[in-house]
This record gives C-alpha cells, sequence and structure tokens, in this order.
C-alpha cells in the first residue's frame, strides 16, 4: 500500500526533529533557532519556544519532559527544558572538551539518553574534539548525568533508535563524499551499556544515507534517506531488524530529515524536510514510540475529542 503524503505546514526554514507529545506535534525550524507547535485540532502551526541554538532533534523522557540536541555555535550540547522556561544541560562536553554539534537523540527503558556528535558542513576550525561519536548519558542521583563516549568507529553519526526489546542500538552513518559510510548500522547493546561489533543492514553509497528514523510496534526500522541529486531519490524506507527492505515510499519533495507517530493509534507518520515542510501520511503501520507509548496517546486524544483530520 502506497502512502499519500500531505503537508500540512511550512515552508520554514528546515525542519527536523519532529517529536509527538500526545497531544500536537512539535518540530526544530533549524536556521531560526526556533521549535514550532502543530496543533492536529485547528492545523495551525505557532511558536513554541525561542533562542535554541539551532535544535536538531527532540525527544521527550518518561516524565513528558522535552529534551534537545542543540548544535548550532552558541550551543553544541543536550538540554532539557523545563516548564518555567529554564534549560537544563545534560552534556556540552567531553573530556573537557566542547562537543561537536549534538545532532539526533534517543531514551532507552533505563532512562538513559544516547546521542550522536557529528559535524556536518565545511566548517570545523572550531571543533575541539577529533571524533565524531555517539554517546550514553546516564542519570544520576543528583540530577546531573556522566557521559560516555560509546562509538570508535563512526565519523557522520546521525539518526539513532535503540530497539524495542533494548537490545540494540540503530545509527545511521552518513558521510558524503567519494568512499565515504552511508550505512544502516546496528550495535549490540552490552549489559552495562557498551556497545559490539556493528552489522551493516544497508549499504546507502554513493547515493545519500539515512537522516532520521523512527521504530513501529514489530520493530521495523522507517528511516528518511534519498534526494534527487542521485538514486531512487527521496524516500521513505521500511527495514526489518534483519536490514530487509520492506517497503518504499517515495516523498514529493526533496531531502527527507526526520520522521515520527501521532494520532489516537499511532498510524499517522509525520516527515520533515531539509525544504522546511512537514507532511503526514496515514499508514497501515503502528508506530513505536517509547514517551508517550501508544495507550498514552490515545488518552490523551480521547480528552480532545477529535483526531488529525487526514
Amino acid at each position: 500500500m502506497s502512502w499519500t503524503f500531505e503537508l500540512i505546514a511550512g515552508p520554514f526554514g528546515f525542519t527536523e526533529g519532529p517529536a509527538w507529545d500526545g497531544e500536537a506535534l512539535l518540530f526544530s525550524d533549524i536556521p531560526n533557532s526556533r521549535i514550532l507547535r502543530w496543533d492536529p485540532r485547528t492545523r495551525e502551526t505557532s511558536v513554541y519556544r525561542t533562542g535554541t541554538h539551532e535544535s536538531n532533534g527532540l525527544m521527550f523522557d518518561a516524565r513528558g519532559r522535552l529534551y534537545a540536541c542543540e548544535g548550532g555555535a552558541g550551543g553544541r550540547r543536550v538540554v532539557r527544558y523545563e516548564a518555567e522556561g529554564a534549560v537544563t544541560v545534560v552534556a556540552d562536553r567531553y573530556q573537557g572538551k566542547r562537543l561537536n554539534s549534538p545532532n539526533d537523540l534517543a531514551f532507552d527503558r533505563q532512562g538513559r539518553l544516547w546521542f550522536t556528535d557529528p559535524r556536518y558542513g565545511d566548517y570545523r576550525e572550531d571543533m575541539e574534539l577529533d571524533h565524531e561519536s555517539v554517546f550514553r548519558c546516564d542519570p544520576q542521583a543528583d540530577g546531573s548525568w556522566s557521559i560516555h563516549r560509546v562509538t570508535f568507529d563512526t565519523t557522520r553519526p546521525n539518526g539513532i533508535l535503540v530497539s524495542p526489546n533494548q537490545h540494540t542500538l540503530y545509527v545511521a552513518q552518513s558521510e558524503y563524499g567519494v568512499d565515504r559510510k552511508r550505512e544502516l548500522r546496528a550495535y549490540p547493546i552490552r549489559d552495562g551499556g557498551s556497545l559490539g561489533e556493528y552489522e551493516v543492514l544497508h549499504n546507502f553509497y554513493p547515493h545519500r544515507g539515512i537522516d532520521g528514523m523512527c521504530l513501529d510496534v514489530e520493530s521495523n526500522i522507517v528511516a528518511t534517506a534519498g534526494w534527487q541529486q542521485s538514486g531512487p531519490g527521496p524516500m521513505l524506507y521500511v527495514f526489518a531488524p534483519t536490514g530487509r527492505v520492506l517497503e518504499t515510499h517515495p516523498l514529493p519533495v526533496d531531502r527527507p530529515t526526520n520522521c515520527t507517530w501521532d494520532g489516537p493509534d499511532l498510524t499517522l507518520l509525520f516527515v520533515t524536510t531539509a525544504g522546511g515542510y512537514v507532511f503526514a501520511a496515514r499508514t497501515e503501520r503502528q508506530g513505536y514510540l517509547i514517551y508517550p507509548p501508544v495507550v498514552l496517546a490515545a488518552s490523551h486524544r480521547a480528552s480532545c475529542g477529535s483526531s488529525p483530520r487526514l
């Protein structure tokens, strides 16, 4: 069954990091350093937060608090936005050196936060780290976080997911250039949080690899990849956990950046794009969100008395 993508918002600057809170969709407008909010009841977009230092990936924790990767020059950190407007820094340095440009993040059921820290673009003179890695942040009893480097073989890690069974960390290795790796990787998560040797589930080279991705309840990976410059074009891929391509769904605009689920039963897929658009597609799949889970999302929607009109 093919998916029909409906434009619901935009264009803005460059949209990324869609995150569903059970009631509305939040997403990053990167160049304008703000987070926008799309309300499915009114179908209107409003400004949720400004001054986000070019926030990229967004994610909620078990308590409904919003976390963000602030990748811009003034940020270069992972933060939590508090209800009263304050900002709590989760990580901004590793071994005393500033992070590169935190890009995307994921939680596991232990409350640990995993994030990618690449540096895209040509400007690299202000980089303090000599590597572009995946990190794990562990919550401490006093409210602080300890940071741990978990990959030593990535160069441009981008999208990231923790499998529903908590045994695998999926990482999009997405470096551009001749002979650069563009792979969907699966790293086994060991006891204690370190990673084993990865398996390549899909090799996109020489075309554009994965930017962002999400999961469905069958543990399949839904990923944004491709562009008009080469290959099959801008696409939503559905991968089995083994890497088998189950479905492909062409997107009507170039360079999809990320995706997440919405709706009473999480069957509506939202997609952000480099051109600043936000699309939605009704699917036959049910999405998986670690926070909020589908029952929480359904409860929110039932209390609102409506659902997205698609």
